[in-house]
């Protein structure tokens, strides 16, 4: 999915969400949260196509009873976007062929995204067993689960977050004790940062959202170590370009460039490692930030000399 500030790239996001939170699946379809224990979620490749169904719970082998649940997020309108889930849908049940009931679930960001069934689909399937839920009609609980706050915390406006992250985080310290799960729920919370704010330096978010954990995290200390995040460029990425990076910028630059690079490109290719990180391709990264992709490319590359 594109990625704007304030339109999120969803999938790796609900996918860690589900990782850490399995039981946010039976809250938002009205069943008892404690059906998560009995699940497993995973990541499923189908090898007709090559891809991977990212959202199936898988019930325990114990509780043959229990249907298989596939959950597809999406927050784009898209006229194919029927036509392609149940074809993935349809081609896992002739690849793996489960002995039990199936039930899709698709998480609408909007209401509005949703076009409706294809005709095609109405007298063919049990239109019913296809649970539809648009995030943007979700009532709070009282008081809200941690899993559904972070929900939440995903469907607001960019400028309503800065005020939301201090009491996400104050409420994962009180709900979770193990530090462990603890710093991973953070480190969720700063991917979501990250995917709201894609053109915003590392700087810039820590100032905006008064990160302190954010040094704490292994997220953060990862990048640490690999030079990927700590302190400025200072007019050269980690002292150094490693030679130069060829190509045009801003149609204003040609040959190769060595030394500072000032301003937002600054910040810009800062961020390019936690895009990566994040999952965006060379594509998607020159895309949101409004570069060239040969520069993002000569980054990579010499980030990996």
């Amino acid at each position: 999915m594109t990625t704007k500030e304030g339109v999120m790239k969803t999938d790796k996001i609900f996918y860690t969400l589900f990782q850490v939170f399995p039981e946010l699946l039976f809250q938002l379809l009205g069943e008892s949260p404690n059906l998560a224990q009995n699940y497993q979620f995973k990541s499923i490749e189908i090898k007709e196509l090559a891809f991977r169904l990212d959202g199936v719970f898988i019930p325990d082998a114990d509780h043959p009873d229990y249907p298989l649940y596939f959950v597809e997020v999406q927050f784009q309108k898209d006229e194919d976007f029927y036509w392609r889930f149940m074809t993935q849908l349809f081609l896992y049940l002739k690849q793996y062929k489960p002995e039990r009931t199936c039930c899709p679930v698709i998480l609408w960001g909007k209401r509005r995204l949703d076009i409706g069934f294809p005709i095609a689909y109405q007298n063919l399937l049990n239109l019913e067993r296809i649970q539809r839920i648009y995030l943007d009609e979700i009532e709070a609980e009282s008081p809200p689960s941690l899993g559904i706050s972070i929900l939440q915390f995903i469907l607001i406006s960019g400028k309503k977050a800065p005020e939301q992250v201090q009491s996400l985080i104050e409420q994962t310290r009180r709900q979770i004790i193990d530090p462990n799960t603890q710093r991973n729920v953070i480190e969720l919370i700063e991917k979501i940062i990250i995917y709201k704010f894609p053109q915003k330096s590392r700087q810039e978010l820590e100032a905006m959202f008064n990160l302190t954990e954010w040094k704490q995290t292994k997220f953060y200390q990862e990048a640490k170590e690999e030079g990927k995040i700590e302190g400025k460029l200072e007019g050269k990425l980690e002292g150094k370009l490693e030679g130069k990076i060829e190509g045009k910028i801003e149609g204003k630059i040609e040959g190769k460039i060595e030394g500072k690079l000032e301003g937002k490109l600054e910040g810009k290719l800062e961020t390019i490692p936690l895009l990566i990180r994040l999952g965006l391709n060379e594509e998607q990264i020159a895309r949101e930030l409004n570069i060239k992709i040969e520069i993002v490319r000569q980054f990579i590359a010499n980030q990996n000399n």
